[in-house]
């Protein structure tokens, strides 16, 4: 397994400037958020309060609205963890692969493999297959000893 290789932080500003969304100082605060925690995957309060601490104008409702922006444009990825709660993560360079994702503290790995790699011509010829996505969860090493 192997640590997320995420797209560059111009790239992804580049991406909002061509979709036509302005690069405010909250937007800017949550993209460095999410590469200073790039290895793990985020709560929304996590994002806001890290965010906060970098502008302090930064509102909660800032932060999921941008967060759908973000989710829309294809630069996050979107989990629901046991608890119920989601988490964010920056896409990685390659855009097709799986996680394994701590349960505890939130941190990501991809898995370097695709364990379907002949699924598109298995599924049902009723559906036309655009995406999959396979989640593991467990402990990590640190957390894991932890319990």
């Amino acid at each position: 397994m192997g640590v997320n290789s995420v797209v560059d932080k111009d790239k992804l500003r580049q991406i909002l400037k061509d979709n036509e969304y302005k690069l405010t100082p909250q937007r800017n605060a949550m993209l460095d958020v999410f590469f200073e925690h790039k290895n793990r995957f985020l709560s929304a309060e996590e994002i806001y309060v890290k965010s906060k601490e970098k502008y302090q104008q930064t509102n909660f409702s800032t932060i999921y609205r941008n967060l759908e922006v973000f989710e829309k444009l294809g630069l996050l990825h979107k989990t629901n963890l046991s608890d119920g709660t989601f988490y964010y993560g920056l896409i990685s360079e390659d855009s097709h692969h799986h996680h394994i994702i701590c349960k505890s503290c939130g941190k990501t790995e991809s898995i370097d493999f695709c364990p379907f790699p002949d699924i598109h011509e298995k599924v049902n010829k009723k559906f036309t297959l655009t995406d999959h996505k396979f989640e593991l969860y467990g402990y990590c090493e640190k957390c894991v000893h932890k319990k």
